[in-house]
């Protein structure tokens, strides 16, 4: 599977665990950054680039990781196309691509050991899509069609 990382400066670290567990694992890891985490970085300088790369076709999913994982999931959610998820135990990394057919992830580094990060990973490249599902994501879709500011 071809996987796109990002992270700021608080997310480094630990994008730099799960990019060696995803590499050895046999996936295809694109890592668009940051790799300094002493230097302040903004998140949706990383966040941008993974989100799309995913709508592109260009990776299969992608794992953004921040502080908190929220300002990173903010960020990629403006891409159209997108469906990134918060994610704090496997059970919601399993269920954000069982029901809500998730393609990034995000995780908060200063909330998520390392050894939880990787159980969240494995939870969600192990799960799938349930087309049972296909009909909220298709008013989700209707939704972002309709554009910011207007009334259904």
């Amino acid at each position: 599977m071809r996987i796109g990382l990002g992270a700021d400066h608080a997310g480094c670290e630990l994008k730099n665990v799960l990019a060696s567990f995803l590499s050895e694992a046999g996936h295809q890891v694109t890592d668009y950054g940051t790799n300094d985490p002493a230097i302040s970085v903004d998140y949706p300088r990383y966040a941008e680039p993974v989100a799309r790369s995913v709508v592109s076709g260009q990776n299969d999913l992608g794992i953004l990781v921040c502080g908190t994982g929220i300002g990173m999931a903010i960020a990629a959610n403006k891409v159209d196309g997108v469906r990134a998820a918060l994610i704090h135990d496997p059970t919601t990394a399993r269920l954000a691509r069982e029901h809500n057919d998730a393609n990034v992830i995000a995780i908060g580094a200063r909330i998520t050991t390392p050894e939880l990060a990787l159980d969240l990973v494995r939870a969600f490249l192990g799960a799938s899509f349930e087309a049972r599902n296909r009909r909220r994501l298709d008013q989700v879709a209707q939704i972002e069609a309709n554009g910011s500011g207007s009334k259904p």
